[in-house]
């Protein structure tokens, strides 16, 4: 559909090089096995100016699209962060950045209660609607589509935005 993947990549530094004021580290493929990343970390480690440097830390991070990433999340979690936004793209990023970090929240999220991408909540309102109900030809006109998908928003329904007019709507919890 022409979106253009982007590389989910984190900012590994040593720390003992950091602590006596070099800087030293690499940009690491997030999207690997977390044995992959500890092997990548340990090299950067190995490579470092400071003789037998031990510890690192994230210092930057992208591609994750809000999913937050802290200095010192264990390299388990941010490669099964990275894959499941690989698999899911900003939508993925977005559910880890609204459920807290918690990824199985999101998987449950996006495996159960996912109803699809819309350019509108109204849209949504409108296929729902017509699609449980026979409406009359002549009430349609009186149906506002826009209130009902506000309404449900507020009582019913998660919304996360990913684009201009790429909406995506899950059942609530």
């Amino acid at each position: 559909m022409g979106e253009q993947k982007i590389e989910i990549r984190i900012y590994v530094a040593c720390l003992a090089a950091y602590n006596n004021g070099r800087l030293h580290g690499r940009w690491v493929n997030a999207d690997q096995d977390a044995e992959a990343i500890q092997a990548e970390f340990a090299a950067m480690l190995a490579a470092s100016p400071i003789p037998n440097a031990e510890e690192w830390a994230i210092h930057d991070y992208e591609g994750f699209e809000g999913a937050p990433i802290s200095e010192y999340q264990g390299i388990e979690s941010v490669a099964e962060l990275a894959g499941f936004i690989a698999e899911h793209g900003a939508l993925g990023g977005k559910l880890i950045e609204h459920f807290g970090s918690d990824l199985d929240e999101a998987r449950t999220a996006i495996e159960e209660r996912y109803f699809g991408e819309y350019a509108r909540l109204a849209d949504f309102a409108k296929e729902s609607t017509e699609n449980t109900h026979d409406i009359p030809e002549a009430l349609r006109p009186y149906i506002d589509y826009e209130a009902m998908g506000r309404d449900w928003e507020i009582c019913d329904l998660l919304v996360i935005e990913t684009g201009f007019e790429q909406i995506h709507i899950f059942g609530s919890c």
